[in-house]
């Protein structure tokens, strides 16, 4: 009848092999291949471009197979974020918290989180990918910075009090600060790996708060009256302005560029088709083609386009001193949220999804990282030896944090852009790293 007995000390003991029991285990079976085979997957070639068929075929199931498990590529998402989730960032920093008050543990979780397959990949792309609205882990990650920032405000306070951070540090700012520089170091890193320790520079910034906001050693001598050169500020325009031809022709170029400007930052790179894009602007697909003759190319020229637009801001005007042209980034930061935040928006996508070494627009991102980190190295070196940045601030460092603050900044903004003044976040940092005499 379906059951073996065994005789046990006297006792009867029933090993009964129930079949709905064995299709349960099975089914939990091929759910947790089909997540191991999904993680695997956003990580090696991001989330957007990956289909449910790569899931399933890596997994060894079929399509239909799959989708008895999980109905869309959301669901799947979603089950691969809360694996990593089940012993999350938050959940660690309050046990440390609690085992050590006063201690910041940033620097000790980014070390663990080194250790864990993906962590890094993943939780890099998403941050950016996830910033549009629609994007099925966005709830997801604005709830872990509205946690982050509530801890690191409570850790910060306990700080003070143990007299390890200075009494004059604004929790509430250095809670913001700290889980946006964390964001763009993960990027960083993925882009930049022979430049970014992570853990490293996290327990540098840990130190650094235990000195007083723009503490500079009396040792050092007074800022020079004479300046060291202003280094120029780099072009990452590339080669894809519209060539000449009719205007009719070139206006409808530029729309082509708009729309897919438009459906990158909403849907990334990805997930969004030739076809798509020619829907949106009104055109037939052969007539795209007509004036790119790739996705590729088309990523291309809205990456340049961005440039463009970026590097000519108006009311940009070149600093006599490196510390003020430093000091004078905000300004930008303030006019892109306010005339062009689609800029920003398909910047954070794009360069969170093209993390996958194979993605198109990887070169260029890693291209432009390296410039940008070079740029800021080159400005911080003359404002050292001008006297502007205190000797005890190392150049290369101040680049890194800079770079990897500003673009976390932004991803934060994109998640909640009412409590996150990106200008404001900038210049408290530059006031502390450029004190002024």
């Amino acid at each position: 009848m379906g059951a073996r007995r065994a005789q046990g000390g006297g006792d009867d003991v029933a090993a009964i092999t129930v079949p709905g029991a064995v299709r349960t285990a099975r089914a939990e079976q091929t759910r947790t291949a089909i997540v191991a085979a999904a993680h695997d997957a956003f990580v090696t070639r991001g989330y957007r471009a990956t289909s449910l068929r790569d899931i399933a075929a890596a997994a060894g199931i079929s399509h239909p197979g799959l989708l008895r498990h999980f109905a869309t590529k959301d669901a799947v998402l979603a089950a691969v974020v809360d694996l990593f989730e089940r012993d999350n960032e938050t959940e660690m920093l309050e046990r440390m918290a609690a085992e050590d008050p006063g201690t910041l543990a940033y620097s000790e979780l980014a070390r663990r989180n080194a250790t864990v397959p993906g962590y890094l990949e993943l939780f890099a792309a998403l941050t950016g990918e996830a910033s549009t609205p629609r994007h099925p882990a966005h709830e997801i990650m604005r709830d872990r910075y509205a946690r982050l920032r509530a801890l690191s405000i409570d850790a910060i306070d306990e700080a003070i009090t143990q007299d390890i951070v200075a009494a004059d540090r604004d929790p509430a700012g250095e809670a913001v600060r700290i889980a946006a520089a964390w964001d763009g170091l993960q990027l960083l890193a993925q882009y930049l790996p022979e430049r970014v320790d992570i853990a490293e520079i996290l327990e540098t910034y840990e130190e650094s708060l235990a000195q007083p906001v723009g503490w500079r050693d009396p040792g050092d001598p007074p800022p020079a009256s004479t300046a060291a050169p202003v280094p120029p500020m780099p072009s990452f325009t590339g080669t894809d302005a519209a060539p000449p031809g009719y205007r009719v022709g070139r206006e409808r170029r530029a729309l082509i560029v708009d729309g897919a400007t438009a459906l990158f930052a909403e849907d990334g790179y990805g997930d969004t088709s030739l076809r798509d894009i020619a829907e949106r602007v009104g055109v037939s697909k052969s007539t795209l083609l007509h004036y790119f003759g790739s996705k590729e190319e088309l990523l291309s020229a809205v990456l340049s386009h961005r440039d463009q637009l970026i590097e000519s801001r108006a009311d940009y005007v070149p600093a006599d001193r490196a510390a003020d042209e430093l000091r004078g980034l905000p300004r930008g930061a303030t006019v892109n949220a306010a005339t062009a935040p689609g800029l920003i928006e398909v910047y954070a996508v794009l360069s969170c999804e093209a993390v996958p070494a194979d993605h198109p627009a990887h070169p260029y991102f890693e291209e432009r990282f390296r410039g940008v980190v070079d740029h800021f190295a080159a400005l911080f070196r003359a404002a050292q030896e001008d006297g502007d940045l205190p000797s005890h601030r190392d150049p290369e460092f101040e680049a890194l944090w800079l770079t990897a603050l500003w673009d976390g900044l932004q991803y934060q903004w994109l998640y909640d852009r009412s409590s996150v003044d990106v200008a404001a976040q900038l210049t408290a940092h530059l006031d502390d790293v450029l004190p002024r005499s």
